[in-house]
């Protein structure tokens, strides 16, 4: 019996010696980022100069609008048209979709909204607007014409 309490007293002595040895502690840092970014919330838009008449001397003027948002706080977001499909001598160029070949340059002005960024629940706006000079379509093959333009945005 003197063994067993010997035995007992002796692991309660380690067990409270162990306890006090094993204490410490961790200050544990926690922390995270929000990625400045910014979201068309369409993947496609329509720009659609509609029939556009020879006998006419107007230079046809269109535009469309498409809906954005960015990361609240972002201040430098920015449009780029990139050149499109059948881009050539420095302009953009619908192409017939017959077999003419003859192509329609045109251009693209790109205009945002003056509203301040706030996150996806904030959509702004995003003008796209095209322009064909009557010069470069009154001796084209009746035909339809399109080009295909991605328009990237960047925080």
């Amino acid at each position: 019996m003197k063994k067993l309490l010997a035995i007992t007293a002796t692991a309660a002595i380690i067990a409270m010696a162990g306890a006090a040895i094993a204490a410490d502690s961790n200050t544990l840092t926690v922390s995270a980022s929000v990625t400045g970014t910014c979201k068309f919330s369409s993947g496609t838009s329509t720009l659609a100069f509609g029939a556009l008449d020879p006998s006419a001397s107007t230079n046809p003027t269109q535009s469309t609008t498409t809906d954005f948002w960015c990361t609240k706080g972002v201040t430098t977001d920015s449009f780029n048209a990139q050149n499109g499909l059948h881009f050539a001598a420095g302009k953009r160029q619908m192409l017939a979709q017959g077999t003419s070949g003859d192509v329609i340059p045109y251009s693209l002005t790109l205009t945002k909204d003056a509203l301040s960024n706030g996150g996806p629940t904030v959509t702004r706006t995003l003008t796209i607007k095209g322009d064909i000079l009557n010069a470069d379509y009154v001796s084209k093959t009746a035909d339809t014409y399109q080009d295909t333009v991605t328009i990237d945005i960047t925080p």
